[in-house]
């Protein structure tokens, strides 16, 4: 492998020759080989759109070279293209502050930029400089939480919520198609009084559109950026107006409405917004374990479980076991929860760590977040279009339990009272007979007033 000689403060650093960074990435890669977690792909592109909302604000500062400050547009948008990914190769365990993953950017974007302006022929009055030019009125203390929270809204935006809406959107599909379908509803695993089958989805909807109320109701905090604080939050070598103005090119870029935090102090120590915005992650994650397991206990069977409902089969269930169908992508979407509720804990754990001006676990922080993220909205919009839009309610093994439920039994409280209607329900249950018969053999209603008022699809 040819080599180049790159320096930094420390000194001079050997470089892969066709490598697009410096020396302080090379140094981070051979400081911490630890584990094989690179930075997320969502940190490189909302790095990039920092450094590219900073060279424009710079510019207009005047702080920036308009010329330099183009190239660093330019060169963030090629990242931000997906064209030099294999140009961020830093792992997540490194320094706490993410200041090697920032200057891993600083130095990319500095190299192309520079590169660009030999291709043309740009005469600059000296090379495009990572911490010069790229890093101008920034530190790594407020670059980086400044990704976190533009990466973390963005995930929010476009990795959790649309396929969770179109998850409610087959949920309302099911409620129209089987509006008036009346079964045995369940509490504790029991039999319990009727619910129609519209009814219990529309719960499952309900706990799918909750978790969404809450990640709109967040993303404000999300949205208030600490760019402009640079070391320690005093914004010391920023120039007035940075934040403010950064601020709004990143609301530009993106579309979301971002803004300068008012309390840098606060912005550069404090990651509750993320703990708040990933507890909304999390509170869909627990809700749809239990959707997720309604369904399979609903399709339990076919023949010696409830079989309410029937689900796509997409696959052999048994390697030994012909013709046996599992509930796969239940199990799936539980096992991603899990992971949810295990990151949660992992992000709470490293928010409340750090001291004095700055937390040190945001490498952590960022990384578990993305992946529930990304795993949670692959996993509900793999169980969408595998499962739940292929569900069928089995409408006469619905009404065989409804009519086979002795809860049913509720219904005649008013008529005879609880106690005598408790016995007629031990009855039923300890002779094999129906609630019909265990009523009138017990003398409280006559067969003609049973029927009169025991009508269990009008129970909902």
């Amino acid at each position: 492998m040819e080599y180049r000689y790159e320096h930094d403060s420390m000194g001079e650093v050997r470089v892969p020759a066709d490598a697009l960074w410096g020396a302080q990435t090379q140094r981070s890669l051979e400081n911490f080989p630890i584990g094989d977690q690179t930075m997320p792909r969502e940190v490189v592109r909302a790095l990039a759109l920092v450094k590219k909302a900073a060279a424009q604000a710079n510019a207009e500062l005047g702080v920036l070279d308009q010329t330099v400050a183009s190239l660093i547009e330019e060169a963030a948008d090629e990242v931000l293209a997906g064209e030099h990914d294999d140009a961020f190769p830093l792992k997540v365990w490194q320094t706490g502050s993410g200041t090697q993953s920032n200057m891993n950017m600083n130095e990319v974007l500095a190299h192309i930029a520079n590169a660009h302006a030999a291709e043309r022929g740009i005469a600059l009055e000296r090379p495009v400089h990572p911490n010069d030019d790229v890093n101008r009125s920034q530190s790594s203390n407020d670059a980086f939480p400044c990704a976190l929270s533009v990466a973390a809204a963005l995930a929010l935006v476009e990795e959790v919520i649309p396929p969770a809406q179109r998850l409610m959107d087959t949920f309302k599909r099911l409620e129209v198609e089987n509006e008036g379908v009346v079964k045995s509803g369940r509490t504790h695993l029991q039999d319990a009084v009727p619910i129609a089958f519209s009814q219990e989805v529309f719960g499952w909807r309900g706990l799918v559109a909750t978790p969404l109320d809450q990640m709109v109701k967040v993303l404000p905090f999300l949205y208030r950026l600490p760019l402009g604080a640079t070391a320690v939050g005093t914004g010391l070598n920023a120039p007035e107006g940075f934040g403010d103005l950064a601020a709004e090119k990143l609301h530009e870029l993106t579309d979301l409405p971002f803004r300068t935090d008012p309390n840098k102090f606060h912005a550069l120590t404090s990651k509750d917004s993320v703990v708040f915005a990933h507890a909304a992650i999390k509170a869909l994650a627990c809700n749809l374990m239990k959707v997720a397991n309604d369904v399979r206990w609903l399709a339990s069977g076919p023949r010696c479980g409830l079989g309410e409902i029937s689900i796509p089969a997409n696959e052999p269930g048994s390697s030994i076991m012909p013709g046996k169908v599992n509930p796969t992508q239940c199990e799936a979407l539980t096992m991603v929860a899990v992971e949810v509720m295990g990151n949660d804990a992992a992000i709470g754990f490293a928010a409340s760590q750090g001291n004095f001006e700055l937390n040190v676990f945001m490498p952590l922080i960022a990384y578990d977040y993305l992946e529930s993220a990304r795993l949670l909205g692959d996993a509900i919009a793999s169980f969408d279009e595998r499962c739940a839009s292929g569900i069928v309610a089995n409408r006469e093994k619905m009404a065989n339990n409804l009519h086979n439920s002795l809860m049913l039994v509720t219904c005649l409280n008013p008529y005879i009272g609880y106690e005598r209607a408790a016995k007629v329900a031990h009855k039923a249950y300890e002779d094999g007979v129906s609630l019909r018969e265990a009523c009138c053999e017990l003398g409280f209603l006559s067969e003609e007033e049973f029927d009169k008022v025991f009508k269990p699809e009008e129970m909902v």
